[in-house]
C-alpha cells in the first residue's frame, strides 16, 4: 500500500502564491508517475500537474507558467508551487501516486487539501 499525505492549503489573495507538498510512506517503488489534481464544488476532477518517475512535467493549460511541479526523491515528496493564483484555482487538490507493475495500473489518493483563493 501507498499512503500519500498533503499538507500547505489555505485561504490566499489573489496573486499570492502557496506551496503544496505530499509526502509518500508506505510501498513506494515503482510509481511512475505523480500528480495533482483538483475539484471544484460542482466539477469533475482535473488533472493540474505531473511528473513521471524520470522527470517529464505535464501541466493543464490553465496553470502553465503559473504552477511548478517537483519531486525530491530522498524526501518522497512531491510539491506544487502555485503562484499567481486566481479566484478560480479555489478547489479541493488532491496528491495522486500511479504504480504500473505489468501493465496494470494502481492509482493511490490523499486526502485532499483545500485551496481557497478570494478576490
Amino acid at each position: 500500500q501507498v499512503q500519500l499525505v498533503e499538507s500547505g492549503g489555505g485561504l490566499v489573495q489573489a496573486g499570492g502564491s502557496l506551496r503544496l507538498s505530499c509526502a509518500i510512506s508506505g510501498s513506494s517503488f515503482s510509481i511512475n508517475y505523480m500528480g495533482w489534481y483538483r475539484q471544484a464544488p460542482g466539477k469533475q476532477r482535473e488533472l493540474v500537474a505531473a511528473v513521471t518517475s524520470g522527470g517529464s512535467t505535464n501541466y493543464a493549460d490553465s496553470v502553465k507558467g503559473r504552477f511548478t511541479i517537483s519531486r525530491d526523491n530522498a524526501k518522497n515528496t512531491i510539491y506544487l508551487q502555485m503562484n499567481s493564483l486566481k479566484p478560480e484555482d479555489t478547489a479541493v487538490y488532491y496528491c495522486n501516486a500511479r504504480k504500473i507493475i505489468y501493465g496494470v495500473s494502481s492509482d493511490y489518493w490523499g486526502q485532499g487539501t483545500q485551496v481557497t483563493v478570494s478576490s
